[in-house]
């Protein structure tokens, strides 16, 4: 079926939308909140390229030095997992699985999921699982996380750089340019051009019978098929579970934004790490990184830990609990910034992940015994369960509710 004849559900507040044409370059939203409902894209050749080269680069920032420290004569060289395995020996192992997880196991899932189902697209039969590579990919975006370290080596190096003498490695090069990679692959992939793809090679769940606008529909939550069929079934596209609206979202959001905010206290007065320099320092909180920084004059990196380490995490359970209360108030005021409140909110979690990264490479690093030493402390694995909490809270948070909930009270009121 042609694009003009789809109905996509807008994700933001649930209207139901007949796309039309659009020309290369250009989007198309939703109107009543303004949310991307598609982006014009050309052919899948440069994604594809992009995974490919995405892949080789993996291989290299993986396997070679990533980064090096002298300090009295004392040499130290790290890779990209190195900090991972620190934690372990440590004692650390959620932050060990969190770091793995992250930077060194999702990454690549990603672009082998992509790439094998781009190829697969060019083959003469097309598998018939490619509908559910695809849906994984896609589900497991938020968790792959290689921009965010490439800002937490930044920030470490300017540490790494008052203590002692830095080398980078090929792999901190490596990495630059994966993240790039990264970035311009998501900028040109769009996901519904893969999904039709598929779809026009017969590698679905099912044969795709589209809704009509006149008809009953529902909208998919993984590959954004609107279809004729009952809440429960199965997404004759993706074979996802077929749900009107995310199920217990309101209950597991405040759940999860309940938990995230009582480890936000210990995460921010705990330490997150131990710093000892030639037997002077101590702990470090985050707020305590942001002076450091003040003080040392980078100005720039202490209002980067202030905003995705402080600010981030503020913004993200005050802006997901005004939501929830306005969805219990029936609230019609303001629907659409709160929406776009939503996807900022959504959006930006994944960045907390900065600080957790920073301690990850200076233990990875900082190893001279009594010379110089840093350890991660309690107030790591705080931090990283309201990161990890939060990300939860957004994705199981259903915007539509807010206007479902107006749209309920207007029709009381009537």
């Amino acid at each position: 079926m042609t694009v003009e004849a789809r109905l996509r559900e807008c994700e933001g507040c649930g209207r139901m939308v007949r796309l039309g044409q659009l020309a290369r370059g250009t989007e198309a939203r939703c109107p009543r909140c303004h949310a991307v409902l598609r982006r014009a894209s050309g052919s899948l050749e440069t994604p594809l390229a992009l995974a490919l080269a995405g892949l080789s680069l993996y291989a290299v920032t993986m396997t070679l030095p990533f980064l090096g420290i002298r300090l009295l004569g004392q040499a130290r060289v790290s890779t990209i997992e190195t900090g991972a395995l620190t934690f372990g020996r440590d004692g650390f192992w959620m932050l060990a699985v969190l770091v793995i997880l992250t930077l060194v196991l999702l990454p690549l899932a990603r672009l082998l999921l992509l790439t094998t189902v781009l190829l697969g697209l060019r083959a003469a039969e097309p598998l018939p699982w490619l509908h559910r590579a695809f849906r994984w990919h896609e589900r497991i975006g938020a968790w792959a996380m290689l921009e965010v370290f490439l800002f937490g080596v930044l920030l470490s190096y300017s540490r790494l750089a008052d203590m002692a003498q830095v080398q980078i490695g090929p792999a901190a090069y490596g990495l630059a340019a994966l993240a790039l990679a990264q970035v311009a692959l998501n900028a040109w992939l769009e996901p519904q051009a893969v999904w039709e793809a598929l779809e026009a090679r017969g590698a679905t769940a099912a044969p795709v019978r589209p809704a009509r606008l006149d008809g009953p529909a529902i909208g998919c939550d993984s590959c954004r098929l609107v279809c004729e069929a009952p809440a429960g079934s199965t997404c004759p596209r993706c074979a996802a579970t077929l749900r009107e609206r995310k199920p217990d979202s309101i209950a597991r959001a405040w759940a999860l934004i309940a938990a995230a905010t009582v480890l936000y206290i210990p995460a921010n007065a705990y330490p997150v790490m131990v710093i000892v320099n030639l037997g002077r320092g101590g702990p470090h909180t985050i707020l305590g990184g942001v002076e450091e920084f003040i003080h040392g004059g980078f100005w720039p990196l202490a209002l980067i830990v202030f905003l995705a380490s402080i600010a981030v995490p503020v913004l993200k359970l005050a802006g997901l609990a005004t939501m929830l209360i306005g969805i219990h108030r029936r609230s019609g005021a303001g629907l659409v910034v709160r929406t776009r409140l939503y996807r900022l909110v959504e959006a930006i979690g994944r960045w907390s992940m900065i600080d957790i990264f920073v301690v990850s490479i200076l233990v990875a690093l900082v190893r001279f015994g009594s010379i110089a030493q840093v350890t991660a402390g309690i107030g790591a694995v705080c931090f990283a369960g309201v990161v990890v909490l939060t990300i939860l809270a957004a994705e199981v948070f259903d915007p539509r509710l807010m206007w479902d909930a107006a749209a309920g009270r207007e029709e009381d009121e009537a």
